[in-house]
């Protein structure tokens, strides 16, 4: 059934046609014309056996009252007005709705509609803020920890999608991407001249997924980005209508391409062999799928809580220790900002995601326990290289959970006692006592702290140069 602002219009402009007052119609339908007066204005719902009997009555079909279409050019301006005043985006501001009068000419009707529009632009694009993107992500990583990080239906869905192609051992290869791709319609195709802000790009209308044609250095594969593509047709994903709902989205897109190159079954065997010989190992996870460290290490903590019963936490961190990505579990506090957020906050100096750029062998992981107030935490460390700095892949658990993991017997062993100052944040006396004052620095200031991300349709995304790139393969 079409919306009740549409139906009220399609009553009125067929009930007028037939040249009836409200009061004629209701006399013959057997209601009141303040009853059928509010089902027109879309306040009230009308059942089926009323619209049969105005239909009766104005000679139409019931179908001809559903159609989700407006009867005419004027009421789809109305039917937008309606629609854009009970958005939460003017109710925000206090103000009262405007109703659309007869006697209102088009032109007015046209302009107000354009205001709206033009304020839900603006507001749009105010969700791309970084304040906005922070606060986001913020609720987003505290809703996860609530669920510990598992998603019990995109673990169905993935199981479903690798069943029907076939796939049950071993890594997922790109020629079975490929007939996942298939089975949904869907041409992958590589090409070189991705628009610089997106990871790959849907042609909907003509079937093809493009993608760069080599691995992201540091981050995502071919593989992950082709199942991210398919998991937004798989999962119903429309445009999304706030940073949270596409941060959501990236979540489960990521979650899904986890899923399937890391299946639940295979995983969890894997990881409960490990287990019960004392050598779980995220490297021998990473090597086993044929991932990344980081893939490997994000895909332990979906099924540590829920399969392996034991609490962990993850982290990127940058080269100047800017926490980039975590997720935790054990209570071990991150440093947050005043808001709770995570992103960008620096971490202890004395953490195994810092100390680790200080080897001269990164090849290998390093591990560590590290005292803190709110407990001890083993923690092992792995250096990765994207193509502008280098950042580190951590991932621990408390203590008594050392036990089941390759590295327990590492001497290496910290104490921090973060966020207090003076642990790794104020300098010595010393070295204050003689430089300070004397010295000036230029501070490094990256970019994406001040500036907005592209506002379009897609956050992140140009919109001109993610036309200009579609229209460009159109034909080809």
């Amino acid at each position: 059934m079409t919306d009740l602002v549409t139906l009220g219009q399609r009553i009125r402009h067929y009930r007028t046609d037939a040249g009836l007052t409200l009061d004629q119609l209701g006399v013959r339908v057997g209601i009141a014309g303040s009853q059928l007066s509010l089902m027109e204005n879309g306040r009230r719902e009308p059942r089926l056996s009323l619209l049969q009997s105005i239909a009766g009555t104005l000679e139409i079909e019931v179908s001809d009252l559903l159609d989700p279409a407006p009867p005419t050019a004027r009421a789809a301006l109305e039917i937008e007005l309606e629609r854009m005043q009970r958005s939460p985006v003017y109710a925000a501001l206090g103000l009262p709705s405007i109703r659309a009068t007869r006697t209102m000419p088009d032109d007015t009707l046209d302009a107000l509609v354009g205001l709206h529009h033009e304020l839900a632009r603006r507001s749009k694009e105010a969700i791309a803020t970084p304040e906005e993107a922070r606060r986001a992500n913020t609720e987003l990583r505290q809703f996860m920890r609530t669920q510990d990080n598992y998603i019990p239906e995109i673990e169905k869905l993935a199981q479903e999608q690798l069943r029907q192609v076939g796939h049950a051992t071993g890594a997922l290869t790109h020629r079975t991407v490929s007939l996942m791709a298939k089975k949904l319609g869907f041409e992958l195709i590589f090409v070189a001249d991705l628009p610089h802000s997106t990871r790959s790009v849907t042609d909907l209308e003509n079937g093809r997924i493009y993608l760069p044609p080599a691995s992201i250095p540091g981050g995502h594969g071919l593989r992950s980005m082709a199942l991210q593509a398919l998991a937004h047709r798989l999962l119903g994903h429309h445009e999304p209508g706030s940073y949270a709902e596409f941060l959501r989205q990236r979540l489960e897109i990521n979650y899904f391409a986890a899923a399937c190159l890391m299946p639940l079954k295979q995983s969890v065997d894997f990881l409960s062999t490990a287990k019960a010989e004392r050598n779980l190992a995220i490297e021998d996870f990473r090597d086993a799928f044929g991932v990344t460290h980081e893939a490997a290490a994000l895909r332990f903590t979906n099924l540590a809580t829920s399969q392996l019963d034991m609490t962990v936490h993850f982290l990127r961190v940058g080269e100047d220790g800017a926490l980039y990505k975590g997720y935790e579990n054990d209570g071990l506090r991150f440093p947050t900002d005043i808001t709770g957020s995570t992103e960008g906050q620096i971490v202890c100096r004395h953490w195994s995601a810092r100390l680790a750029f200080e080897r001269t062998n990164r090849t290998t992981e390093f591990y560590q326990y590290t005292d803190t107030p709110a407990g001890t935490f083993w923690c092992s460390t792995q250096i990765g290289t994207s193509q502008a700095e280098e950042f580190s892949i951590t991932f621990g658990v408390p203590f008594n959970d050392a036990k089941w993991f390759r590295g327990r017997d590492t001497t290496n062993r910290r104490a921090s006692t973060c966020p207090d100052a003076s642990c790794c944040r104020r300098p010595s006396g010393d070295l204050a006592s003689r430089w300070s004052r004397k010295a000036w620095a230029s501070a490094k200031l990256h970019a994406h702290i001040l500036s907005p991300l592209p506002s379009g349709t897609f956050p992140g995304v140009d919109d001109t140069e993610l036309y200009d790139f579609l229209e460009a393969h159109s034909g080809s």
